[in-house]
């Protein structure tokens, strides 16, 4: 192969909101495989909360990107050289390749995909990472019973739609927040929820929560935090479990919020809380992906994607989803899917 390709790396460092400077567009040439590696043409990029996390310097549970580094990624794409006999040039596959046209893999950590089973883009979302997110932590932490209530903010996300679904297939009400009238339709409407509260506009959050959950909440999949998640806690059962999964209103926050915390009602009505990251369950990845296959197949799941055309465009999409303009996985497209 000959030519270049772009790839986004991290040019400085956020302060808040990230915007365009933080990033930069390079252009490097092609690279040939070296024996045992691979090259991928990526066709998909995922844009994801996490990533502000990873574009911030200290401790947390996955390193850093440093500056003049490429910017971390899912991504899903087609094999285009190959010199490793477990992924042949034509076969598509999902990778963690990073923001970037192309990618080199020694094949760790790829996973081979079949268009004609499903879309490949759908493995960077309900087959891939954010579903994953959803059935773990809502299955395995939230453990919903039949008949109990399931709230989970960020509804009209990758995850948070999910997490309502399976809720519903487990026979369980599925309350959903989000941030705008069309998340809400969408939630209820196209996906299922049998309720969703506009935190933006609903006035009383605490008891708009409460009249969308008139039982109370058992199972609260966080997503946000902030005076959203407040809200939602104030109206926990007792034995109520919370699988926290994000953290997305505090993202941008030099300092951590601080202020008068609910541990009180943690104690009071006895909560179980515990926050999570998908890979802890990357063992049962294998149960998690037949079993969200199965479901989307029967036609018990539905999804939605956001998709941005072109690397260039990269920034913005991870800047409208830290500030919940998405509906839906936000992707970036950068060549033709199959």
């Amino acid at each position: 192969m000959s030519g270049n390709y772009r790839r986004i790396v991290l040019a400085a460092r956020p302060s808040g909101m990230p915007k365009d400077s933080d990033f930069r567009i390079e252009e490097v040439p092609i690279p040939e495989p070296a024996e045992g590696e691979v090259v991928v043409r990526n066709i998909f990029m995922s844009i994801d909360p996490y990533m502000r996390g990873r574009m911030r310097e200290g401790p947390s549970y996955a390193p850093a990107v440093q500056l003049g580094e490429l910017m971390v990624g899912g991504t899903a794409g087609q094999v285009t050289a190959s010199r490793n006999g477990r992924f042949p040039e034509g076969v598509y596959v999902n990778g963690m390749l990073g923001w970037q046209e192309y990618g080199v893999s020694d094949g760790t950590g790829l996973r081979q995909l079949d268009p004609a089973a499903a879309p490949i883009s759908t493995s960077l979302g309900i087959l891939g990472m954010p579903g994953m997110t959803a059935y773990f932590g809502l299955l395995d932490l939230g453990a919903p019973q039949e008949g109990e209530t399931v709230a989970v903010t960020g509804a009209g996300g990758a995850v948070g739609a999910l997490v309502g679904q399976i809720a519903k297939i487990k026979g369980c009400r599925a309350v959903g927040l989000a941030g705008t009238d069309a998340k809400c339709t969408y939630a209820v409407d196209e996906v299922g929820f049998d309720a969703c509260v506009n935190y933006k506009t609903a006035g009383d959050l605490q008891q708009a929560v409460a009249d969308a959950c008139p039982k109370g909440v058992d199972v609260y999949f966080d997503n946000v935090g902030g005076p959203v998640a407040d809200a939602v806690i104030l109206n926990l059962n007792e034995f109520s479990r919370v699988p926290v999964c994000g953290q997305i209103a505090l993202y941008n926050a030099e300092e951590p919020a601080m202020g008068p915390r609910l541990f009180f009602i943690f104690l009071t009505r006895r909560v179980k809380v515990q926050g999570f990251i998908v890979s802890d369950f990357a063992a049962r990845w294998g149960e998690g992906l037949a079993q969200m296959t199965e479901w989307l197949q029967q036609g018990k799941l539905k999804y939605k994607e956001d998709i941005a055309q072109g690397i260039e465009n990269a920034p913005q999409a991870l800047i409208g989803v830290l500030q919940g303009a998405n509906l839906g996985k936000q992707l970036v497209q950068l060549s033709d899917a199959p």
